[in-house]
């Protein structure tokens, strides 16, 4: 499996440099697979998270999380278009890139961006557009933590300030690299490294979003639930899900749109590409069955909920590891995380205290973070991963999975940090001028009729 020199992966960039390294021609299995795969992506959150979301809240907030996901997943999008895609895809700095794709300016039908193969390119308008369901559904992922009290102009303020400076950038320092055939021999392969994402020149694998997607929103979530502050009755009144059937539909759709998300993420329809799928499948499989268990030996019934979440778990889990682990690695895996997720929104929920309503940070954070350490293990070839791929020898490079498991504790650190520093001052600032909280007595009547003048059931 061809990955790069010991540093992050993940995709290529459509940038100046990689579409002056691509070379032609491109195969149409390749272009048909990510268009295929980036509308496995919109089915995650448009209709899947909506309605994963939509029935995990009360009923008199259905319709104000459904119009948020949606409302959200339009907003970034265009942004996405206009400055998104030059400052995470082009080259800049080591955190952030630069301007020279703004408005998508330069970007024809004959553009290319580079995959994981030397001499095979896709067309660039795909590679966009893929991407931008990434930038536009990790913000969405954020509502989770303070659903059922925020105003709605607040949440969007706030999503629009966090994908600039905190989405934008970590993916930039993660993903960002010339491309394959920039690794022609040691001196070159110096010179491109210098010009990637400061965490890809740490070395921090990342295939499908661990960092970039799932620590990153949770961090959001998480430090979001503690500013806002408590739902109004949260601890003293019940609030069960009204709608598990609904749950079970979003879920479901989040499962098979996860395939887009992580295949996808090989660019190419080959053989990495089917083990990323077989991964991703196993894992879900695996930490659906781990967290239905642990909750049957716990509670004593094994719920809907807890095997529909157990599964997201682990296919958060096995997100940043799809392409680099084997089959077994991600059965173990699976099998780890969907406990760790459930300890996460169990006993870690309870230690920190905060009103994460639908439990974003103990399972996108905390799977995210189980998952990007143990991608440092499981890609170790003695345990069945590729390695990582030495473009200028062309052939498996030397692996330390110490060294490895490092990075990747830097990668998930640097992370926590930045997404926790740019979530507390963009909500400081935009409670500071328009307030981020509703009034109680909206609350109490429900988001759908105070904010959006609709409601989901009559």
């Amino acid at each position: 499996m061809k990955r790069f020199i010991g540093m992050a992966l993940f995709t290529s960039l459509g940038c100046w440099s990689a579409c002056a390294f691509a070379q032609g021609p491109v195969d149409k299995g390749d272009i048909t697979w990510i268009m295929v795969a980036t509308v496995l992506v919109i089915l995650m959150a448009v209709p899947g998270l909506a309605i994963f979301y939509g029935g995990l809240v009360r009923s008199k907030n259905t319709v104000s999380v459904l119009t948020q996901t949606f409302a959200i997943f339009a907003v970034i999008g265009t942004l996405w278009a206009i400055y998104g895609y030059s400052l995470a895809f082009t080259e800049g700095n080591a955190f952030i890139g630069g301007t020279g794709r703004l408005f998508l300016q330069g970007v024809s039908v004959d553009s290319l961006a580079a995959t994981f193969s030397k001499g095979v390119a896709v067309p660039e308008f795909a590679y966009i557009a893929f991407q931008m369901t990434f930038a536009a559904i990790t913000p969405a992922i954020i509502i989770g933590g303070i659903a059922e009290r925020a105003k709605f102009g607040a949440v969007l303020a706030f999503v629009v300030l966090w994908f600039t400076f905190s989405y934008l950038p970590l993916a930039h320092m993660v993903w960002f690299w010339a491309g394959p055939d920039a690794y022609t021999d040691p001196q070159a392969a110096e010179a491109a490294t210098a010009m990637a994402g400061f965490l890809f020149q740490r070395g921090a694998l990342d295939f499908a979003g661990g960092t970039v997607v799932h620590i990153n929103s949770a961090v959001a979530a998480l430090v979001c639930a503690f500013l806002i502050g408590k739902r109004t009755g949260y601890g003293r009144e019940n609030m069960p899900p009204h709608s598990l059937a609904m749950t079970l539909i979003g879920g479901s759709l989040l499962w098979v749109g996860w395939f887009g998300f992580n295949v996808g993420s090989n660019l190419e329809a080959n053989g990495p590409a089917t083990q990323a799928f077989l991964n991703t499948f196993i894992a879900a499989c695996a930490a659906g069955t781990s967290w239905m268990a642990g909750e049957w030996l716990v509670k004593g019934k094994p719920s809907l909920l807890g095997v529909v979440s157990g599964s997201i778990g682990g296919l958060v889990v096995i997100t940043p590891a799809c392409g680099f682990v084997g089959p077994m690695g991600a059965l173990f895996m699976g099998l780890a995380g969907g406990i760790v997720c459930l300890w996460g929104v169990t006993g870690l929920k309870r230690l920190l205290g905060a009103d994460d309503s639908l439990d974003v940070f103990g399972i996108h954070g905390v799977g995210g973070i189980f998952g990007a350490l143990l991608t440092g293990v499981f890609a170790a070839p003695e345990l069945g991963g590729t390695g990582v791929y030495d473009y200028v020898a062309n052939k498996i490079g030397t692996y330390s999975m110490g060294a490895q498991v490092m990075a990747q504790a830097e990668g998930v650190v640097i992370t926590l940090g930045w997404s926790g520093f740019v979530s507390l001052v963009a909500f400081k600032l935009v409670n500071m001028i328009a307030g981020f909280r509703v009034p109680v007595e909206q609350e109490r009547e429900g988001l759908d009729l105070a904010s959006h003048g609709e409601t989901a059931y009559h």
